[in-house]
């Protein structure tokens, strides 16, 4: 196994680093990297992933994560290893926060139409959210039924964090119809806001 120390580095460094390393071994060697941040365990996962090398991950203490990275067979051809994009998520750590499934007071149809042009424009930016914390009314946006999904799950794609509190899941019946992000739960939505850069609420 060989060690990468990341730790400290901002992005594109953890995954320069770590790209090196992999075409220095042969196919079936495992690459280790400590990184100090999710970010750059999301961007090496999803690097790894794109060259089809099995990747797991892991929280070993407060601000060091693991990252072990099997060599596969295709990231060892010529060409192959994927350019470094750290994406638009890396600009800042604004979240946005939507907590109804409509878009301020009076008509609730009109809400309607402006929470999903909203969600829409959002899913255009170059500057994008860390993260979209659902809550409460906001809840059934992100399941069956819901006329954003497309966008949200093209945010998500773009790295994009979507994550639907479970207890409003519960409460309104929702919990077998979530079809985009994970489910979460109010200590982790609090962690989320509390270390946001900036937050956006429609």
């Amino acid at each position: 196994m060989m060690t990468v120390n990341a730790m400290g580095d901002a992005c594109p460094i953890p995954v320069v680093k770590t790209k090196k390393a992999m075409e220095t071994l042969k196919a079936g060697d495992v690459v280790e990297t400590y990184v100090d941040n999710e970010i750059a365990v999301e961007n090496l996962t999803k690097m790894a992933k794109q060259t089809g090398c099995a990747v797991t991950s892991q929280k070993l203490d407060e601000g060091k994560y693991s990252v072990q990275i099997t060599v596969s067979e295709a990231a060892r051809e010529a060409g192959n290893m994927p350019e470094v994009n750290c994406g638009p998520t890396l600009a800042s750590n604004k979240v946005v926060v939507i907590r109804s499934s409509v878009m301020g007071e009076g008509d609730p149809e009109l809400g309607k139409v402006l929470i999903k042009g909203f969600i829409y424009a959002l899913s255009q930016q170059e500057d994008l959210p860390k993260a979209i914390l659902f809550y409460n009314g906001g809840a059934y946006l992100t399941c069956e039924g819901s006329a954003s999904l497309d966008d949200l799950k093209e945010l998500e794609l773009r790295g994009v964090r979507i994550l639907t509190c479970g207890t409003c899941l519960n409460f309104y019946g929702l919990s077998e119809k979530l079809k985009v992000g994970e489910v979460t739960n109010m200590y982790e939505i609090a962690e989320t806001m509390s270390k946001a850069s900036l937050i956006v609420s429609p």
